[in-house]
């Protein structure tokens, strides 16, 4: 009977922006679960795990993937998974941002994660676990106020996830995604200090998900661990919710 606890054993990772938040939390969980993982993030881990190779990575810029990404492969002895989970917010509506910063999130968020599954390819199609996570947004799927740009993104980031899948079936490569609702991470927290009203705005940023709390970036992580991991070796092409019931409950007030 399969061990699921150890379900990553002999397993080699990457984890996009795994520094801080969800990534941090989905690279703690893979290696506690036997995995060996490697993190590539342009900031400094806020609490680094002994054990996980972190490298410092750029997904803006092609030779800084490669680079990491093969150094990555060599210094584990291959590559079998791949979290992309590293991208950065937009707010407002389609008027809020400038041309210049609709380039650069479309740039970091689905432009990166593209560099960072070409970069990985010739190493997953030599492992026989091969798995590709990506990390979307319920906003993909739902229409949230003053979101515009980051839900362009992050609708991008499930078709990717949809096309790769189909691309790469045949050489058993698994793509899937999740789909998160508000979290509990330091973006949000920066988001909630910027506002007006702190307090009020995550108020109701608590009040849209019928559970009546944030997700934790821990759910999220098992989540993710579920998709990578090989015990989930006939899902591929899937948007996994992660979102306290936003998408499919309409709880009366």
């Amino acid at each position: 009977m399969a061990d699921f606890n150890k379900d990553f054993e002999g397993l080699r990772a990457i984890v996009t922006g795994g520094a801080s938040g969800i990534g941090a939390a989905t690279a703690s969980m893979l290696f506690s679960r036997g995995a060996r993982v490697s993190v590539l993030d342009r900031q400094e881990p806020l609490n680094p795990v002994n054990g996980i190779h972190y490298l410092s990575c750029d997904i803006q810029d092609r030779s800084s993937v490669e680079k990491s990404v093969h150094t990555s492969a060599s210094t584990m002895g291959g590559l079998d998974i791949v979290i992309n989970n590293a991208g950065i917010g937009a707010a407002g509506a389609v008027d809020a941002n400038d041309d210049a910063e609709w380039h650069r999130v479309l740039d970091v968020n689905v432009v990166g994660t593209a560099r960072v599954c070409a970069a990985a390819l010739a190493y997953l199609r030599q492992s026989s676990s091969a798995s590709i996570v990506n990390v979307s947004s319920l906003v993909a799927l739902a229409g949230i106020p003053q979101r515009v740009l980051y839900a362009a993104t992050k609708g991008a980031i499930y078709a990717l996830t949809l096309s790769m899948a189909a691309d790469h079936v045949k050489e058993g490569i698994r793509v899937n995604c999740v789909l998160p609702g508000t979290a509990d991470t330091p973006w949000v927290a920066r988001l909630l200090s910027a506002s007006p009203d702190p307090a009020a705005m995550e108020k109701a940023l608590i009040a849209r998900q019928p559970l009546g709390r944030l997700v934790n970036p821990q759910e999220i992580a098992f989540a993710i661990c579920y998709l990578a991991s090989p015990l989930a070796g006939s899902t591929t092409g899937t948007g996994l919710g992660v979102d306290g019931g936003i998408m499919g409950l309409r709880i009366p007030q």
